[in-house]
């Protein structure tokens, strides 16, 4: 009940810890996904991840992962395969995944040379409390107290995970009006505020416009280029440039559109 806009999708939960709060420089010590495939099967995927660097007294303090706990561990590149399968279009479930776990795991990837794996969707927690407009304080810990859920060994990759899985299950109860909608829909909702159509601001549908690209994954509409497909549908291409800088490097790439002259058309517009 409530959770139709699921049907049929991989729901992972998502958490890192890390040697520190920097997405750009930090690295990964733990790494956690807990879920469900799309068809119904238990996911538990739980590693300690080497980061090749000592770890900050105060990040130990925080997630109790020491220098010497990872000493025999294998780095990132080990473990990016497996990372990359279970995220790759998945519905990805997380507490402040949008602008802190996954920028920093999207770092992970390029450091090694590959392109990060691209979710489905991503359901922040953390966005959905700020639309449904709860009190504060936000922080995972406190939410879970208050909506009678447990959270032992905080900080923890595979605990947080858990919590906020559980979280974002309460959350879709408690406000059901607000998820029955697309999944495409709703992850608009939590990054703009408000649940559009494909019709709202564009005046024609879509499908109706001129494509750029074989396939129509890039509409043209009055000198404007949008994207016709994924988590971005219906936005034009220069505001996803702005707010996702990571997906336009993975559109313009052949694994998002495949026409050569499209993606040079495009790169020459957003230069």
């Amino acid at each position: 009940m409530g959770h139709e806009f699921l049907d049929g999708e991989s729901v992972l939960a998502f958490d890192l810890e890390t040697t520190g709060i920097s997405t750009n420089t930090d690295r990964i010590v733990q790494i956690a996904l807990i879920g469900s495939n799309s068809t119904g099967d238990t996911v538990h995927y739980e590693t300690l991840v080497n980061p090749r660097r000592p770890i900050p007294p105060g990040a130990s303090g925080v997630h109790g992962i020491f220098d010497s706990d990872v000493k025999g561990e294998q780095d990132f590149r080990h473990h990016a395969d497996e990372i990359h399968r279970l995220i790759e279009n998945s519905v990805v479930v997380g507490h402040n995944i949008r602008k802190f776990d996954m920028p920093l795991l999207e770092n992970e990837f390029r450091r090694i040379g590959r392109l990060p794996p691209k979710p489905k969707a991503m359901m922040d927690t953390l966005e959905i409390v700020r639309r449904v407009k709860l009190g504060r304080p936000h922080n995972l810990g406190s939410l879970c107290q208050r909506h009678g859920i447990s959270l032992d060994n905080a900080h923890t990759a595979a605990a947080d995970a858990a919590a906020s899985l559980l979280l974002f299950w309460r959350l879709t109860m408690d406000h059901a009006l607000m998820f029955r909608n697309s999944l495409e829909e709703i992850e608009r909702w939590l990054i703009h505020g408000k649940l559009t159509t494909d019709d709202s601001n564009l005046g024609r549908g879509l499908n109706d416009l001129e494509m750029l690209d074989s396939l129509g994954k890039i509409r043209i509409d009055d000198g404007h280029y949008i994207v016709a497909f994924g988590r971005h549908r219906g936005r034009h291409l220069t505001e996803v440039a702005r707010l996702d800088p990571s997906y336009i490097n993975w559109l313009l790439s052949p694994s998002g559109i495949e026409d050569e002259d499209a993606r040079e058309t495009l790169r020459e517009f957003l230069s």
